[in-house]
């Protein structure tokens, strides 16, 4: 079935993976966003993390939207804990740290996604999921930290529910796209009504 171009907003290779796996034709683009001063000024007015990944899903989809034809996708993901808005860390011992502090608390992941087209919104989404982590030993920390050294500082929560950072957790509630960082069900109910996928 053809029907109007796809751009994903996004390098993500996670974000790239959910569309594919899905069945999606896509191209990607990278937004060009500096996605560090946005969030600087969304956070002095006293915007929240829910809000911070909303303006970033749909300022990446409207700055694509503006240099190529078709629908384009944005989404973005940020993490919620006591309030507070958390970046990737930076190296292992932030994100040790990070996971400490979470430990035996329950975080929230807040994943927002837009689509545009020719400079407009035409959908958007924001959805979240709430992880409890469970009380776990610094051995398990140690071990896990070794063992998925290589992937956890490219997540906001230093974990992926996709390899052993799913033992960080007692209870996950929400969306699981959402949590992989690309609300994914509204998403291709708005590319069905657009002629992209089959009805």
């Amino acid at each position: 079935m053809s029907g109007p171009p796809v751009t994903l907003a996004s390098k993500s290779a996670a974000r790239s993976t959910i569309l594919r796996g899905a069945g999606v034709s896509f191209a990607t683009e990278d937004s060009g966003v500096d996605e560090d001063i946005l969030k600087a000024g969304l956070l002095a007015r006293g915007a929240g993390p829910a809000e911070v990944a909303a303006a970033l899903a749909r300022e990446k989809a409207l700055a694509v939207s503006r240099m190529r034809p078709g629908l384009v996708i944005g989404a973005d993901q940020t993490l919620d804990f006591e309030g507070r808005l958390h970046d990737k860390p930076v190296d292992l011992a932030e994100a040790a740290a990070r996971l400490r502090a979470m430990r035996g608390r329950t975080p929230a992941l807040h994943a927002a996604g837009a689509v545009a087209r020719e400079g407009q919104v035409l959908w958007e989404t924001l959805s979240t999921a709430e992880l409890a982590m469970r009380a776990f030993s610094d051995s398990f920390l140690a071990h896990y930290l070794e063992a998925d050294a290589g992937a956890l500082l490219s997540s906001v929560g230093a974990y992926r529910l996709e390899g052993p950072g799913v033992q960080l957790f007692s209870e996950i509630r929400g969306d699981y796209f959402a949590i992989l960082g690309l609300p994914l069900t509204g998403l291709l109910d708005l590319l069905r009504q657009e002629g992209v996928l089959i009805p």
